[in-house]
């Protein structure tokens, strides 16, 4: 019989009869039964939070800290059930889990530094008539009681980047992580009451997002949402959010440019790996490949090869590259995109078929920019490849997309790179790199309908604090 979880609410364990089976996308196994929250529950978290904050928010920096590190050294520690539980919920390949496992370490580290440099600065009084022998000094203060709500696709490393954060902050958080995918998250909660944190400063809440999402969202004792997730419910959260701050992390159909210049072999073997890893189910998988027709049918031959090269197969072959889709109504929805662009006059180069949750990595060709497989996120491992003339060609097609998260440029022209850099429509440009890198710290975000505001811990912090301003006369 499978084990069956309970909500984690305020440092202990609430199994309620309502449930749901997380099957494993490796084999098949019921892996356990979630227990599914009710308004009631979802109360209790938002309110034993708000009550674990009053006192967690007078905690020290370093002590913050110290809980932080530990839990660090605990995911060292269980890395590898850790790597196999997301291979096994989120059917990712068990390298790339590895790696995920790898960063949320990262993550939490970045949060546990950055939980002692939170500070303000002193403001020059008399640059102002009137400002004369008065003080002004800043300092920021977190907001209270976090709603996390997060996706399916990083069931650990997106759950850190919104854990760590407002934890190293002083925020209290009420987690509630993707349906398909909250096994990682009820086994972190575990691994933070390990490391010390207070109970009631993180509370866990499994179920239907669209039962208990706006519940969190529309509490009085939410100050923040943060959400990953498709940009039809980050607009609804908007809506429903009222004066709540936001950070809003959502979809996106990235786009990169191969100029004539380029490092040929690095582009071919960074974007091979960027459309295609975890089946392309992460926001800033390449979609868009805008090739110079100096060197497109070379490139199309080569980036064939390396497609060639990954295998398809079960998460849990350390040689897999590509596992399955985490649902087959989404292999099924992604492969009728395909058909629906080869009916449009778009080629498959290569792939386009499927079997049950598995789709092949395929690569389309003369595809045109009102197809869906171009214009709207596909999130399934499909890449167009797309001549163009001129840069500033390729920069126009890229920009003309309702999304703008990240972009990469391949080219050895500096000046040429800048220049890109200063045109493109996106929160993030990767030069000589594909717009799929990311590591824990940088500034992350979209324009356009890919979201609101910055994750980064350092840039999560300043969106999870208030500033106040302080101001002493010093003329008595």
């Amino acid at each position: 019989m499978a084990e069956v979880k309970g909500l984690w609410i305020n440092g202990s364990w609430h199994v309620r009869e309502r449930r749901q089976p997380i099957v494993s996308l490796a084999t098949g196994e019921v892996l356990a039964e979630i227990s599914l929250a009710s308004s009631e529950d979802v109360a209790k978290a938002v309110e034993g939070a708000h009550t674990a904050f009053l006192d967690w928010r007078k905690r020290s920096a370093h002590e913050r800290s110290r809980i932080l590190y530990r839990l660090v050294e605990l995911i060292k520690e269980h890395h590898a059930s850790l790597s196999r539980l997301i291979a096994e919920e989120a059917g990712k390949p068990l390298k790339a889990a590895r790696g995920e496992v790898s960063r949320a370490i990262q993550t939490y580290l970045f949060s546990a530094e950055e939980a002692k440099r939170i500070g303000g600065e002193t403001i020059p009084m008399d640059a102002a008539p009137g400002g004369e022998g008065r003080l002004g000094f800043t300092w920021r203060e977190p907001l209270g009681v976090v709603a996390a709500i997060t996706p399916f696709n990083f069931p650990l490393n997106l759950v850190a980047h919104k854990l760590g954060p407002a934890i190293a902050s002083g925020n209290a958080v009420v987690l509630k992580p993707a349906g398909a995918t909250p096994l990682s998250s009820l086994r972190i909660a575990e691994l933070f009451a390990e490391a010390g944190l207070p109970e009631g400063v993180l509370q866990v809440v499994t179920g239907s997002g669209g039962e208990i999402g706006d519940l969190l969202v529309t509490h009085p004792l939410i100050k923040l949402i943060t959400f990953t997730g498709s940009p039809v419910v980050g607009k609804r959260i908007r809506e429903k959010s009222g004066l709540k701050r936001t950070i809003l992390e959502l979809g996106s159909n990235s786009a990169v440019v191969v100029e004539p210049d380029a490092p040929f072999q690095l582009a071919v073997r960074r974007v091979a790996e960027g459309a295609f890893q975890y089946a392309g189910q992460i926001c800033i998988s390449v979609q868009r490949i805008y090739v110079h027709e100096d060197i497109f049918d070379r490139f199309r031959e080569a980036l064939q090869e390396a497609t060639m090269q990954l295998k398809v197969g079960s998460p849990l072959e350390d040689t897999t590259d590509v596992g399955p889709m985490i649902h087959a109504k989404e292999a099924e929805r992604v492969a009728s995109w395909i058909e629906a662009a080869v009916q449009g006059g778009a080629k498959i180069a290569y792939g386009g078929t499927r079997e049950g949750q598995y789709l092949a990595p395929t690569i389309l060709l003369d595809v045109k920019p009102d197809m869906s497989v171009v214009k709207d996120e596909v999130f399934g491992p499909v890449a167009s490849l797309i001549p163009y003339s001129h840069l500033d060609e390729a920069i126009k097609m890229v920009n003309d997309s309702h999304y703008g998260l990240n972009v990469g440029l391949f080219t050895r022209d500096i000046a040429k790179a800048f220049r890109a850099a200063r045109m493109f429509e996106v929160g993030g440009v990767m030069v000589n790199e594909i717009p799929t890198f990311r590591v824990d710290h940088m500034p992350y975000g979209g324009v356009k309908e890919s979201g609101l505001g910055r994750e980064g811990i350092q840039y999560d912090i300043e969106e999870m604090t208030e500033l106040k301003f302080v101001m002493v006369n010093l003329n008595i």
